[in-house]
């Protein structure tokens, strides 16, 4: 189908808008994304109704832990990125050409009614190159009463995420590091638009963030101190998931050890109420407690979650809002565990 946000060019070239990239294509060719081409004159967005993987996983491999804790959700996404991380997570479907498979956006939505999903997940790859997809299947979602979720890198101009948001209920948006040469050289990216994407979004709906701890990159105090203080700027209940890094794609660096997550965490938390470690197995590393009083609200251990220590969505133990929404839903708590044949939600 022919694309959203791009301009026509003499000699049939055109311009997509969607992202700052701004990709110039020629005929024949395609963006940045490989996802939207330029066939005679008009963008077209090849991957339209296409995923390349779909799978029912835990809320919490989002990771979203603020957001409807315990229940699960159908999450699919498309081949094709608009970034070109060196230590992509998922490169074998952000980086290259997979066999996808035809679906509605009414199928989609149809199918996430199914097994007990709350919503649409949005993620593996990048969903923002999937926009007029997501756009979509997002109002059919909501049309059943389903959420929809985003799991990106915020790459985006504004006026299509305005278009967006209003139809997305909660995000996870990586943000890669606070080193604006970092995201162009590493990530093939730019940094100021993932900080107004995660401040947009923050205005709109439930945002956490990730940010991918890498040896030697952005594993710094500094670097730390740094991402935890501009996020605080925007709201210090912002939750932030430090993920360890493991060697991917184009970067062989060693995995990232747990003690650096536990130093960069605690730095983390003199800014920030609610900092998580994960990809790694590290006890309390992804439980939540009351930053009040302490008390454990939230315990988790892999996939398995439990509702340990909230009450009519207080701290059971202070009264303290528990700052988690959707706990109608998941009152007294249940485990869930992925089918281990989904990709990693973050890249």
């Amino acid at each position: 189908m022919e694309a959203r946000f791009y301009r026509k060019l003499e000699a049939d070239q055109v311009q997509c808008l969607l992202c700052p990239h701004r990709c110039l294509i020629a005929p024949g060719g395609r963006g940045k994304c490989r996802v939207r081409s330029n066939r005679g004159g008009t963008l077209l967005a090849d991957s339209y109704g296409r995923p390349v993987t779909a799978a029912l996983d835990p809320i919490e491999k989002k990771p979203l832990f603020h957001f409807h804790p315990g229940a699960t959700i159908l999450s699919t996404g498309p081949n094709g990125c608009n970034l070109s991380c060196a230590f992509c997570q998922n490169w074998q479907i952000s980086q290259t050409d997979l066999p996808t498979q035809r679906v509605t956006a009414a199928e989609l939505a149809a199918l996430a009614s199914r097994d007990g999903s709350i919503g649409i997940a949005y993620t593996y790859t990048e969903p923002l190159v999937w926009f007029e997809f997501l756009l979509d299947a997002c109002a059919l979602a909501h049309d059943r009463g389903l959420v929809n979720v985003l799991v990106t890198n915020g790459t985006i101009n504004p006026e299509p995420l305005a278009e967006l948001l209003p139809l997305v209920d909660a995000m996870n948006i990586d943000l890669k590091s606070m080193d604006a040469a970092f995201y162009r050289d590493v990530c093939g990216g730019d940094r100021d638009t993932v900080l107004r994407t995660i401040e947009a979004a923050h205005a709109a709906c439930r945002v956490e963030v990730t940010n991918l701890v890498i040896p030697g990159a952005n594993d710094a105090d500094r670097d730390i101190d740094r991402l935890a203080g501009w996020l605080a700027g925007v709201d210090p209940l912002i939750p932030l998931h430090l993920s360890r890094y493991y060697p991917q794609y184009r970067m062989a660096a060693p995995a990232t050890p747990e003690p650096t997550l536990l130093r960069l965490r605690q730095r983390a938390l003199e800014k920030l109420t609610y900092v998580y470690v994960g990809n790694c197995d590290i006890p309390g590393g992804e439980d939540t407690n009351c930053p009040q009083c302490g008390g454990l609200l939230v315990a988790r251990r892999g996939y398995a979650v439990r509702i340990a220590g909230i009450e009519q969505g207080r701290c059971s133990n202070c009264g303290r809002a528990a700052d988690i929404i959707g706990l109608e839903q998941q009152r007294g708590g249940r485990g869930c565990r992925s089918n281990g044949r989904a990709p990693a939600s973050s890249c």
